[in-house]
């Protein structure tokens, strides 16, 4: 993608500036094109902060917004490179990235190979990556293809890594493996024939055991459930070309929590529960982080950190003793009331703000907060769950 220098002088000029306003001055040099402007502006801002070393790069081109915002973070890219490092024990000889999109995965990926071969299908997508490979120092082989065509080309390799597109021909979103473009499903036969591993990129709302059980679970090795900043971003699956009966191991991340499950055929809900009346000021509250909520292996977590659950479907935590190492928020216990209005006015007298949860309740937090009357935000966190006993409580914290 060729862009002329009053472009790149107005892009450079002006790529802290809002975007909006920007296009609604406008620009009185003709030779500047404002729907590129606008277009690297914009996605320069989101890379500054999804990709912070791609942002600190000159001459960088951006995609449009659906290829940004489909493509990994670099927080994200950085794992799946350590996970393959770790897999391979050393360098491959040969990467062959099916679904290249954007290339940010590719390139972090690439160097832990000797060779690697970016295919993607849409042409400027091609332009791109060649100009940002060039400009990153990154060898690449780039194939404008259809994935699935140019799986039928391609010589064998260390490891395949796809991220099928998780949208249909109209637009909408999809999510089960078999929808997905292109079909996994269709293709793993060729995949695992054309590969030593292949590492699978799908959507964070898919159920990891359906995945597993959708794709084979003799060939899959590891599951690993990935979020940043609290928030499930993706589920990656590596699978390997041989069959084998080895136990499947489980990798719950949160940015630098990592919890992992030796064999996830023992990941289980159920823990054990706390009776209620340990449920007082001055005990610790735990909230598992977002990956582990995914897994749903509160059975190993609790059993490791020595924490029980206030009920089976709270997912909420409790022990006596602060615990650094737990894998999520951490919380000590200021106070707590049903839902009798004279203990919740006790419980909030000296409160008019909170961040208030829900976990197995009858009312949202939406809901909830406008019932209690309660701005959003401050130092105070409120959970809102139902006991074993099915009794509804209030739970006032602070953060340990």
């Amino acid at each position: 993608m060729m862009i002329n220098e009053a472009t790149q002088r107005f892009i450079a000029l002006h790529r802290e500036d809002d975007v909006s306003r920007l296009a609604l001055r406008g620009c009185k040099d003709p030779a500047v094109s404002m729907a590129v402007a606008l277009e690297q502006i914009a996605g320069w801002q989101t890379a500054r902060r999804k990709l912070p070393s791609w942002a600190a790069t000159e001459g960088l081109v951006f995609p449009p917004h659906l290829a940004l915002e489909q493509c990994s973070s670099e927080a994200t890219a950085r794992y799946k490179a350590a996970v393959v490092a770790r897999l391979l024990g050393g360098r491959g000889q040969r990467l062959l990235d099916l679904t290249g999109g954007f290339g940010v995965d590719f390139s972090f990926l690439s160097s832990c190979f000797d060779e690697a071969v970016y295919v993607e299908r849409q042409q400027a997508l091609c332009q791109v990556a060649r100009h940002n490979f060039d400009l990153l120092g990154i060898r690449a082989q780039v194939v404008c293809a259809d994935g699935a065509d140019a799986l039928q080309q391609q010589p064998p390799c260390t490891l395949i890594f796809m991220d099928p597109a998780r949208r249909d021909a109209h637009g909408g979103r999809t999510y089960g493996i078999g929808d997905c473009t292109p079909n996994v499903l269709q293709l793993l036969p060729q995949l695992q024939q054309q590969s030593v591993w292949l590492m699978l990129k799908l959507s964070p709302m898919l159920d990891w055991r359906k995945a597993v059980a959708d794709v084979g679970r003799s060939h899959v090795r590891q599951v690993h459930i990935v979020s940043v900043g609290g928030e499930c971003k993706e589920l990656l699956l590596v699978l390997s070309s041989a069959a084998s009966e080895a136990p499947l191991r489980l990798v719950c991340v949160n940015n630098d929590d990592v919890f992992e499950v030796e064999n996830a055929a023992e990941a289980a809900h159920d823990a054990p529960v706390a009776a209620v009346p340990t449920l007082a000021p001055g005990l610790f509250l735990y909230e598992p982080n977002a990956s582990i909520m995914k897994a749903g292996c509160f059975a190993q977590l609790a059993q490791r950190c020595g924490v029980v659950q206030l009920a089976r479907d709270s997912h909420l935590f409790v022990a006596p003793e602060l615990i650094d190492s737990f894998p999520g928020r951490r919380f000590r216990v200021c106070g707590t009331s049903s839902m009798n209005k004279k203990e919740v006015r006790r419980l909030l007298a000296m409160v008019s703000q909170a961040n208030v949860s829900v976990r197995h309740f009858p009312l949202g937090a939406d809901q909830l907060r406008s019932r209690l009357k309660l701005s959003e935000g401050g130092s105070n966190y409120l959970f809102a769950t139902t006991l074993a006993t099915g009794d509804h409580v209030l739970i006032l914290c602070e953060k340990a």
